[in-house]
């Protein structure tokens, strides 16, 4: 089944000799990191900075992801980012990890801004939700299809 989601960004990033494990492929933990550096430099793209924001920030509530091929070194895996629509408080976003143009993996995390103080949701701020807004205006497909688990 496909999804219709808003490409927000693409981030590259080296597969490293270090995120090797064991087994001699990625480790599993490390795709989250992937995922996280691809949503912080989004972040930083929109100028949602923890410094313009004093007090409030993002924090993730859940995340999965789902291993379609074995990620190994060496290469550079490219992470595509996605969103949904925005809520009050939370935002979907959903992540392609590619090598090579073949999936290897596809995840999900739901970012919840948050007053740092007292650990509560608040609203996310205009600096998160107006390009959203213009993001999700003009949905893309995934160009690469979800599987079955999807």
């Amino acid at each position: 089944m496909q999804h219709a989601r808003s490409l927000v960004h693409t981030s590259t990033q080296p597969i490293r000799w270090g995120d090797m494990d064991a087994v001699g492929h990625v480790n599993n933990t490390v795709y989250f990191r992937y995922m996280e550096q691809a949503r912080i430099e989004w972040l930083i793209s929109v100028r949602a900075d923890w410094e313009s924001h004093k007090g409030f920030g993002p924090v993730i509530v859940n995340a999965s992801c789902t291993f379609l091929v074995p990620l190994v070194y060496p290469g550079e895996v490219e992470v595509r980012m996605y969103v949904g629509d925005p809520g009050r408080t939370s935002i979907g976003s959903f992540y392609d990890l590619l090598m090579g143009g073949k999936k290897y993996a596809e995840g999900a995390a739901k970012i919840v801004w948050i007053d740092l103080a007292t650990g509560r949701s608040a609203p996310l701020p205009d600096v998160v939700t107006a390009p959203l807004r213009a993001a999700t205006a003009k949905p893309v497909e995934r160009s690469v299809p979800l599987t079955d688990l999807d």
